[in-house]
């Protein structure tokens, strides 16, 4: 296919200002920073894959800091985002995803998705596909104006972090360190992409008519999610005895990270896809648009959920199959069925949990 048309512009973009903090006394959870830094240093993988054995087992969260990219280089990422939701709905809709079958590329309207009866979600978001030929696809004129400054963002998540990271859970599960690298090449046919994202506030009242929830609990589809510093506190994870929820602190220049759908089918619920939700910020925050800027990490589309031979899990007991139906799914139909389910409604019923059929007889749950 024909490369991305890219523009040249001599409007500068405006400068990205983080928000500040918020002053309110919330209940944060207690989550694993890893230093990405010590990774090449003698031992530094071995450390690392301790810590992360702790994490992951536990609350499938976790942050890592030094991670290659300047706090500069991240802002910019922001700013595009920021800009982007700016432009007119009618121009935004031009790019529209194919949300409808499972398509996730291009823009997602605000308010498409029914959270409660009579009110719909806030959440406008722009994915970026990988840079490979597959994927190439129209963009708006201030995406085309920054796409090499995006595709270089986009490419040093990928090798400074992602790669970093499934080499580390491979150590964890005693497999070769290549292991996971196989099956989530760059250049490989994958749903990995980038998204710019935007919460639009609400007031009090419209708050209290969702129970101040945004987006009900969930866990995410492939294998990992990257959510880069985000200052406005209304994140949150679900506790491991799965009776309550913490907020996640935005911890400085940090990244944090949470396991996915893909990670627990192939261990057998070892590696945790963490539950979190998104909720109304605390009140010194209430009246300011939450903007982030993220990265899904998803293997090979033909990848098949099959459970992973380890010693580690034997020696668990997480050799036993889960969920039968899984297998013989993939992962590209599993990431799709998912995201078709979304574009309607998430379960209404008020309740701890909620069960949805998504694709062969496997489901997904929400919590409130």
């Amino acid at each position: 296919m024909a490369a991305v048309e890219t523009l040249t512009t001599s409007t500068p973009l405006p400068k990205y200002v983080q928000t500040p903090v918020t002053q309110e006394e919330l209940d944060w959870a207690d989550l694993v920073t890893l230093d990405l830094s010590d990774f090449d240093k003698s031992g530094g993988k071995e450390r690392l894959t301790k810590q992360l054995f702790s994490a992951v087992q536990n609350i499938g969260f976790f942050y890592v800091i030094n991670f290659g990219l300047s706090q500069d280089e991240v802002d910019r990422q922001f700013a595009i985002g920021k800009e982007l939701f700016n432009l007119p709905t009618k121009e935004k809709l031009k790019f529209r995803a194919d949300l409808e079958n499972g398509g996730y590329n291009g823009y997602k309207p605000l308010g498409l998705r029914e959270i409660k009866p009579g009110y719909y979600d806030n959440t406008e978001i722009y994915n970026i596909p990988k840079f490979i030929p597959t994927f190439q696809q129209a963009h708006p004129d201030i995406v085309k104006a920054h796409y090499d400054e995006i595709e270089h963002f986009s490419k040093q998540i990928y090798e400074r972090v992602v790669r970093k990271l499934l080499v580390l859970f491979a150590l964890v599960l005693e497999l070769p360190e290549d292991y996971f690298l196989q099956t989530h090449e760059y250049d490989q046919d994958s749903d990995c992409h980038l998204r710019y994202m935007k919460y639009h506030k609400k007031t009090a009242e419209e708050n209290a008519q969702i129970d101040n929830v945004w987006v009900k609990g969930h866990t995410d589809f492939g294998s990992l999610t990257l959510l880069f510093r985000q200052p406005i506190a209304s994140l949150q994870v679900r506790t491991p005895d799965g009776k309550g929820w913490k907020w996640v602190k935005p911890y400085p220049e940090s990244i944090t990270v949470n396991l996915a759908d893909v990670l627990e089918f192939i261990t057998n619920g070892f590696l945790k896809s963490s539950i979190h939700r998104v909720v109304a910020p605390p009140p010194d925050q209430a009246n300011i648009d939450r903007h982030g800027v993220l990265y899904f990490v998803r293997p090979r589309s033909d990848l098949c959920l099959e459970p992973v031979r380890s010693r580690v899990l034997e020696r668990l007991g997480y050799d036993k199959l889960v969920d039968e139906k899984a297998v013989g799914l993939t992962a590209g139909d599993w990431v799709k069925a998912r995201v078709k389910k979304n574009v309607n409604k998430y379960p209404n019923e008020k309740g701890a949990e909620q069960e949805t059929e998504i694709l062969g007889g496997v489901k997904a749950k929400y919590y409130d």
